[in-house]
This record gives structure tokens, sequence and C-alpha cells, in this order.
């Protein structure tokens, strides 16, 4: 849809590319984003050539890990030798271990930058009988978590046959499935809200590739904790940095784990949790806080890195 505050310019070949380009140079910060899956290679290296003294260069990479492991497998890639001129990297999320390896790389700065809320789209509503649940899971499937959807969703299920599942999302229709789990197909934006306040419980499973990084809450426990779902979420590296584990979120290390919050949480105690989940997202998690962190890092005078809070520290740009 139309945005009121940029421009939007789409190329139609990459004969436009050198236009675009020259048009570009007359912003005060131009940001490459990454994984674009056209010109990419080229782009890299071409935006870094419209730098001057009013405009400056950010790469915002949204699948850090995938990057990263991709320039450490191949010391020739050429992005690994671009790093070091970009004026800002900002990453979707993945904390201090990612943050140090763009800094061990060579870059100025890494500023992760978080998903969040978005209080307008994603509230409370009221429940719809059609999708009651114990258990609502949303999530494609996908090479990259598959085996975690088996591991924690499948294998629950399994387990507690007497609670009923909720499975949404591409992918699924030939995946046999215990009787007590219900595919719906692909769940839109616009019934999230619904699911959410449904389900006595929401479960999050993380990319395999983010949850081994840890420090990337995904979209969805945004928009669930905005709901005020009670959310279980698989375990990984930072989620306490986030919402408090017990009060505000549920961590399950296993299926195991899932089962016993399915059978040892009523209702009453799962609203709670949501309620405070709630709470949080809105006092720490909000798009409009993240906004203030890229501003913040934007016109800092000290290279940051943004933590999940808003606040910010000082980025480690050395390493003995």
């Amino acid at each position: 849809g139309e945005i009121d505050y940029a421009t939007v310019r789409v190329y139609r070949t990459p004969k436009d590319l050198d236009r675009m380009l020259t048009e570009a140079c007359e912003a005060g910060l131009i940001i490459k984003h990454s994984g674009v899956g056209a010109d990419d290679e080229r782009l890299e290296a071409d935006v870094l050539q419209c730098r001057a003294a009013h405009t400056r260069i950010a790469f915002w990479d949204v699948d850090a890990p995938a990057t990263l492991a991709r320039v450490e497998e191949n010391p020739c890639d050429p992005f690994r030798q671009l790093i070091p001129q970009y004026d800002f990297i900002f990453t979707y999320g993945g904390g201090l271990p990612v943050a140090e390896h763009y800094l061990q790389l060579g870059a100025k700065n890494c500023i992760p930058i978080y998903n969040a809320l978005d209080p307008d789209t994603h509230h409370p509503v009221a429940p719809d009988t059609s999708v009651n649940c114990d258990l609502a899971f949303i999530g494609h499937r996908l090479p990259d978590r598959e085996q975690r959807v088996e591991q924690f969703f499948f294998a629950a299920s399994e387990s507690a046959s007497e609670c009923s599942f909720l499975l949404g999302g591409e992918g699924w229709g030939n995946r046999p499935l215990p009787a007590n789990v219900r595919w719906i197909g692909h769940v839109g934006s616009s019934a999230h809200n619904r699911i959410n306040c449904s389900a006595r419980m929401v479960l999050n499973i993380n990319r395999q590739s983010m949850a081994k990084v840890g420090f990337s809450p995904p979209t969805r426990v945004f928009e669930a904790a905005g709901a005020g779902a009670c959310v279980i979420t698989d375990a990984w590296a930072g989620i306490d940095q986030f919402f408090e584990p017990g009060r505000e979120i549920l961590v399950a290390e296993s299926a195991e784990d899932i089962v016993s919050f399915l059978r040892e949480t009523p209702r009453q105690a799962a609203c709670e949790i949501g309620k405070a989940m709630r709470e949080r997202a809105l006092r720490d998690h909000t798009y409009s806080l993240r906004a203030h962190q890229v501003h913040e890092a934007l016109h800092a005078e000290k290279e940051l890195i943004a933590s999940p809070t808003g606040n910010s520290i000082p980025a480690i740009n050395s390493f003995a």
C-alpha cells in the first residue's frame, strides 16, 4: 500500500538501476536491504558509491545468521570486504552474538532492531468459538522449521490426546494429523487476533537458524502479546530480555514441557500470563519504540547497540 513518509521507486529492469542510484544520492540515508533476490551483489557495492558529505549508507540484514555463515564459509565473498565501508549495520535481531560477529568482520557498528507490536493491528477481540482450542500454532511448513514443529507441536499433540490443537499455515495438507489436531490452512493477518484470543494458549516455534543464534523473537510473539494471549515459546537464548519466563511467557525446552503447561495452567491463569505479556509489550516492545532506537542510532555521537527495552549500550568495536 501507499505510505506518506517516503517516496517509493520500484525499478523494472536492471537497466534502471543507474538512474535509481543517481536519484538515491540525493537522500540523507540510503539503506541496502539484504536478500532482495535480484541484483543484491551489485547493489551492495554500488550503494557505497553514493556516499557524500550529506549521505550515509546503511545495510539492513534481515537474516544475519545466513549472511554471516555465507561470508565465513567463503573468505572471498564480495560482501565481506564491503562490511567496513557501511556507515551503519542494522540487523533483524540477533543480539550481542550477531553484533559482535559483524564487528569482528570490521563493521563500524551493529545495531540489532527487533520485531515488535503494532497495537493498532494486534489487540484483544471477542473469542470465536469456531477456533476454540487448547493450543494454537500458526506457521508455514518450512525446511528450517519443520523438524522443530514435529519436535514441539506434533509430539505434544500426540502426548496430550485430551487437548485440542489448532494448526494454521500453508504446506501441512499432506501431513497425517493426529485426531486432536485441526488444520485450517493459511491464516491471514486479519484473522490473527481472532485465533490468538480464542485459544487457551498460543505456541511459538522459531526457525532453527534463529533459535540457534537466539535473541530473535519472531513477529508472531508480539502479535500474540498484543492480543493478550498466553504464549508458550520454544527455548532460545535471550527470551528473558524480552519477557519474563513464568510470569509473562512460558518457555518450553521440550514437548513434555508443553504438555505440562497445558495440563497445569487453567484458563484463568493463562489469561493472567497473557495480560502481563501484553502490558510488557505495550511498555517496552512497540514499533514506535523501535523507530526511536533507529533514530537514536542514526543521530548518536558514539556507536551503539540497541537493547530490546529501548535503551542503548556502546558497541564494542575492538577485540583483544
